[in-house]
């Protein structure tokens, strides 16, 4: 079985046939889902599918490029969904300099935010990064100098081995999605390799980053398998066993079942 760590299934373009998309998830051995906010009111979805479908978990947040956006009130509406029990993780979060959508101090301030509140719920962090990496290691350096390890996972991970290896120490995990996938990834394929088996997660970050064969397509939470596969060949391990292994590296950060 394989959890889908990151998967944006309030989507429009999961309206017209959700219900489909999860069986086809459950047919490729998928048993859970994460659902992922990337504002206030996709987070407030996200809660919602959770109560219509169990198979998913819910994870609330301000992505930085929405920061900007924010109105009055959202983050309060945040503090107050992450206390609903379908809430299993902080995010997505982080920082972005590859979009200019939102002065780069205020993303800062943001990720700082849900760093504390991850902290005093004592619930993981989901973690956007892009081509941010310098930052995003340093504001994690600052919060594990001050409290300590940090819970959280580096979600589609497209870094070098440096910040890799810099987001293990501090012990986070590293989430693959289908971008490994690609042809011309080789790089990340190779930087794949040096993570440790218990620190590695997969996801598809749907509907985006569709993995081969698929790419071009929708992509969708079965497709995770696709994923899985190409990393297990990474590790020269069974696909179970990589299926075995990621599953309960998500079910030990996300305390999922």
């Amino acid at each position: 079985m394989l959890i889908d760590t990151h998967a944006h299934l309030d989507d429009d373009r999961f309206r017209d046939d959700l219900p489909a998309v999860l069986d086809r998830a459950t047919a490729a051995g998928v048993s859970r889902i994460l659902t992922i906010g990337v504002d206030a009111d996709t987070s407030a979805a996200a809660v919602r599918l959770t109560e219509q479908y169990p198979v998913l978990a819910a994870v609330v947040g301000i992505q930085p490029n929405h920061v900007a956006e924010m109105k009055p009130g959202d983050w309060e509406r945040v503090l107050e969904m992450v206390q609903n029990p379908r809430v299993v993780a902080v995010g997505e979060t982080g920082l972005d300099r590859y979009w200019d959508r939102a002065p780069f101090p205020l993303q800062e301030e943001f990720f700082d935010r849900h760093l504390q509140l991850a902290r005093e719920r004592n619930l993981p962090v989901v973690i956007h990064c892009r081509e941010a990496e310098a930052d995003v290691v340093r504001m994690l350096r600052a919060a594990f100098e001050r409290h300590g390890p940090i819970a959280a996972v580096m979600h589609s991970f497209c870094g070098d081995s440096a910040t890799a290896q810099a987001c293990l120490a501090m012990g986070l995990h590293i989430s693959f999605a289908g971008m490994l996938t690609f042809k011309n990834n080789d790089s990340l394929r190779q930087v794949a390799a040096t993570i440790p088996l218990d620190r590695v997660l997969v996801e598809t970050d749907s509907p985006y980053l569709t993995p081969m064969p698929f790419r071009g397509k929708r992509n969708e939470p079965a497709y995770v398998a696709h994923t899985a596969a190409c990393l297990a060949g990474v590790f020269g391990i069974s696909v179970e066993a990589l299926a075995e292994k990621t599953t309960e590296n998500a079910r030990l950060l996300f305390k999922v079942i």
